[in-house]
């Protein structure tokens, strides 16, 4: 088969994000309409967290990956502003403040004393998958920054209005991701579409976004069935 065309290319990359991202996630949908309790909104923190202070774990190992030079000295930002730099607390900093101001102490986030099996099993897969995978394949699972600029002001937006007990100083996180996003998507589709070069390293790109919604779609659903559906039927184990 011949290769997409760029537009194609990335027409097939963002069709992933309309039909597969977790913006649509019933779990999602509860927060954003202010359904949630204060312990559902700390469980939410303590288990996003688990995925934050694993990206720049994933981002080294493609960078360990990555032969290409001029790749790691961009590519290398993500880890500082997660980790942070310099003055900049980074977002793992600001996740624990969010942490502090839902109720949770540092130590409760450290330890994943609140962590769901489900949401350590996906994220851990998303470190091994980039830890095993091509490079360019670990790039193109990083393109959920395509649509995640929406999903943080629809979120920052929904915290305010819904969840006042919260410090909103504590949401510096959300205010401070939309331009980060933009900027990292940007980076990184350039980058798939220079070096996904035949079809089947451009279908396998798409694959990789795909399992990338796809394990974030399982971390919202180990929290749905932990939140919602055991609290419905009375789970013994809940």
């Amino acid at each position: 088969m011949q290769p997409w065309e760029s537009d194609e290319f990335t027409e097939q990359l963002r069709q992933v994000g309309r039909q597969h991202y977790h913006d649509k996630h019933p779990f999602h949908r509860l927060m954003n309409e202010g359904r949630l309790d204060r312990e559902q909104i700390r469980l939410w923190v303590a288990n996003r967290f688990y995925y934050q202070k694993n990206i720049p774990i994933k981002d080294a190992l493609l960078l360990a990956r990555c032969p290409l030079r001029e790749v790691r000295r961009r590519w290398v930002q993500r880890i500082l502003d997660h980790d942070g730099w310099g003055d900049d607390p980074g977002g793992i900093e600001k996740w624990l403040r969010l942490g502090e101001a839902a109720g949770l102490s540092r130590e409760d986030l450290a330890t994943d004393r609140l962590l769901l099996p489900g949401v350590r099993f996906a994220v851990d897969a998303y470190v091994q998958f980039v830890a095993s995978r091509p490079w360019i394949e670990g790039v193109a699972s990083s393109l959920t920054e395509l649509f995640a600029p929406p999903l943080m002001t629809e979120r920052l937006a929904a915290f305010e209005k819904h969840y006042p007990w919260i410090d909103p100083g504590a949401l510096a996180y959300f205010r401070s991701r939309p331009s980060l996003a933009a900027r990292d998507s940007e980076h990184g589709l350039a980058l798939v579409l220079a070096y996904c070069r035949n079809r089947e390293e451009q279908e396998r790109a798409v694959a990789a976004l795909r399992f990338k919604c796809d394990l974030l779609c399982a971390q919202l659903d180990a929290l749905y069935y932990h939140c919602v559906v055991n609290a419905e039927v009375g789970d013994p184990f809940l």
